[in-house]
């Protein structure tokens, strides 16, 4: 019974040490996509960036949501990606909205 305790602590151990930091961003593009052949053309290039899991573009809502390991790579990495491919990324909020850009601080 002591071993069998043992062994699933080392288990669970394991387990959460190899847990990854899996995050999701969601933007939207200029140009905007507006067929299928814009969706691929998005999914085919971002596939190979460093550390993207999964990619679901959604058309009618002009959005594209990027699930990423972030031990791998940043939400910033990725858009700045887009670039590569001919198109704008902006972050998306919650609600809807394109994500405010926060002022930068200024230096004394």
């Amino acid at each position: 019974m002591k071993k069998v305790l043992v062994l699933s602590a080392m288990m669970l151990t394991a387990v959460v040490g190899l847990a990854k930091d899996i995050k999701t961003v969601v933007v939207t593009t200029q140009p905007q996509m507006h067929c299928a052949s814009c969706e691929n053309k998005i999914k085919g290039n971002l596939r190979f960036e460093k550390g993207v899991k999964q990619i679901e573009c959604n058309i009618p809502e002009q959005r594209v949501t990027i699930t990423y390991d972030a031990e791998k790579t940043n939400s910033e990495a990725i858009i700045k990606s887009f670039e590569k491919f001919g198109y704008k990324a902006e972050p998306v909020k919650n609600d809807g909205k394109k994500a405010e850009k926060a002022p930068k601080k200024a230096v004394k």
